[in-house]
């Protein structure tokens, strides 16, 4: 059980650290600490894993070519912009809305499902990130924090319960639009930073999923 809270842990941690790079842009500090060996060698180890690699490789290949670019804080700003905040035509919009359905609207029902889910767990949406409750980084935010909780279970079989929970909550909330995001999302990013994380995203989902199924088995 112990090594598996440490595991939950880190892969806790790997949400909220995808979370932030959805829920805004990055400053020029946080930027700079990319370029850190601790985020270097997180990148690494999560390299290590052959079905996360290519994502990985594309990653810090952008990260490389971002050392090199004129105004380069500014211009991954852009493409922040450019890429998640503007018409859906211009871009790949992070809310499950648009891709849940077939609309291709933004409607309520993610975002109210979503809501109901963050009070069931107790957890409020940071107020500094004013966006439905279907957006990628409160769901990751959400998914998160239930990892956390598991580990305050003490019974083995309520800790397995908690880990068919987060399948169950990865492929019926996440993985049922985030592929059709990321697909996108590489269509619209030129430069390939913010393209490579939505592909690193779902290649963790699916293989957080192969591990949980396992785990709870």
């Amino acid at each position: 059980m112990q090594e598996l809270k440490a595991f939950n842990e880190k892969r806790a941690e790997i949400y909220w650290w995808f979370s932030s790079l959805f829920a805004k842009e990055l400053t020029e500090a946080e930027l700079d600490q990319y370029q850190s060996a601790e985020i270097r060698g997180f990148l690494s180890g999560l390299g290590e894993n052959p079905t996360l690699k290519p994502s990985v490789d594309r990653l810090v290949d952008a990260l490389n070519r971002q050392i090199d670019r004129e105004d380069g804080q500014l211009e991954l700003a852009a493409d922040f912009c450019d890429l998640f905040l503007k018409s859906d035509k211009e871009s790949a919009l992070p809310y499950a809305s648009m891709y849940v359905g077939t609309t291709g609207l933004l409607h309520d029902e993610p975002a109210k499902e979503m809501e109901a889910l963050l009070a069931e767990h107790g957890v409020a949406i940071n107020q500094s990130l004013n966006e439905p409750a279907d957006h990628i980084a409160i769901e990751l935010d959400l998914l998160g924090n239930m990892i956390i909780r598991t580990n305050e279970l003490e019974q083995e079989g309520h800790f397995e319960d908690a880990l068919i929970e987060q399948e169950a909550f990865i492929r019926r909330y996440i993985l049922n639009w985030v592929p059709k995001f990321a697909a996108k999302s590489q269509a619209l990013d030129s430069f390939g930073f913010y393209s490579a994380v939505t592909s690193l995203l779902v290649a963790f989902l699916e293989l957080d999923c192969n591990y949980l199924a396992g785990e709870a088995e």
